[in-house]
């Protein structure tokens, strides 16, 4: 298959998000990898003296910021890092910040988290929702068998 038809065939099975799209996107992935570059990163070389699932989130952080770091390149191939994002966001906020809130349990270590993971609402405003049901919702899958 030439470029031309894959581009054809790829502009046929997949709608196109707009420049503008493209560019909130970007945004998105910038406030995640720079966020945490600058949070996370001086980290890393204490890495081996914390706890062990601070240590496993120090890491797993990271890794989210190097990825939304090249979500700046790939903003549509790295989408499932900005669903991945709300989901685990939006999943402890609803199941672990919420119930601490109605019972008056939010000590100051949970509010912090609590104003950390609201900006998710910025995720949330820059991932292209309508793409994300056509692309992830209504197409077909990778097959399964040869």
């Amino acid at each position: 298959m030439t470029t031309t038809t894959a581009a054809a065939v790829a502009s046929t099975t997949r709608p196109d998000l707009s420049l503008t799209r493209l560019h909130l996107m970007r945004a998105g992935y910038v406030l995640m990898g720079v966020g945490l570059a600058l949070v996370k990163w001086p980290l890393l070389p204490d890495a081996h003296s914390l706890p062990l699932y601070e240590g496993v989130t120090l890491c797993l952080l990271t890794a989210m910021s190097l990825l939304a770091l090249l979500g700046l390149r790939y903003p549509v191939k790295l989408l499932p890092l900005l669903l991945f994002e709300t989901a685990w966001k939006l999943l402890w906020l609803s199941l672990v910040a919420l119930p601490r809130a109605t019972s008056g349990g939010l000590d100051s270590a949970t509010t912090e988290m609590v104003i950390n993971c609201s900006l998710v609402v910025v995720i949330i405003a820059v991932t292209p929702w309508r793409y994300v049901w056509t692309q992830y919702v209504r197409t077909g899958g990778d097959r399964w068998r040869p």
